[in-house]
């Protein structure tokens, strides 16, 4: 086991942080839990190849498998590797935040985020073609739109929007205390 010098460990997680109280456990349970529904899903799509079904897919919301190299709506796709770094820069920025962070809501949104880009890095380096430059496997198709997701990509979007709405919620300033007034002599 690894023991490191208090001071270390107030660097990197200070003590205030909120990750020093039980709400790790529920990051580890949202992040896992992310991780392995997003897995799963892709994994059962393929399995299944929605794309051998018999005629055009309707619906508001529908299942088509789409292989992405690139980042959110294909941007990006003929540099994936440059897309893997970034995933792995947001990575490390969510895990860094969620680290550091005083809000236990912020903490858990962050959570959910890396969640989702250890979901999508996962596909990155362990699908085809390669290390680094695999495709994501996006599956969740919005009619009328030519967009494509996976619960990974939910967790990234509704995780970073958590954030940012806890960190406005619990902005300094905004809730003040009731001040009750003094009894009068």
């Amino acid at each position: 086991m690894v023991h490191l010098d208090p001071l270390v460990r107030m660097v990197i997680i200070p003590a205030e942080a909120a990750v020093r109280q039980p709400t790790r456990w529920a990051m580890c349970v949202i992040g896992t839990g992310i991780l392995a529904a997003d897995q799963v899903t892709k994994n059962l799509v393929l399995t299944l190849d929605p794309a051998s079904a018999r005629g055009p897919a309707s619906g508001w919301l529908t299942v088509h498998l789409i292989r992405n190299t690139g980042a959110s709506g294909g941007i990006g796709a003929a540099y994936p590797v440059v897309v893997t770094v970034a995933g792995v820069v947001i990575a490390a920025i969510a895990g860094t935040l969620a680290l550091r962070t005083q809000s236990r809501a912020v903490a858990l949104c962050l959570a959910a985020v890396l969640a989702g880009a250890a979901g999508n890095l996962a596909d990155r380096v362990f699908r085809s073609p390669g290390l680094g430059r695999g495709a994501v496997v996006d599956w969740i198709h919005v009619g009328g739109s030519h967009a494509s997701f996976n619960l990974a990509d939910l967790a990234i979007q509704l995780g970073a929007l958590g954030a940012v709405i806890a960190m406005l919620a619990t902005r300094p300033g905004i809730r003040q205390p009731v001040r009750v007034p003094a009894e009068l002599p």
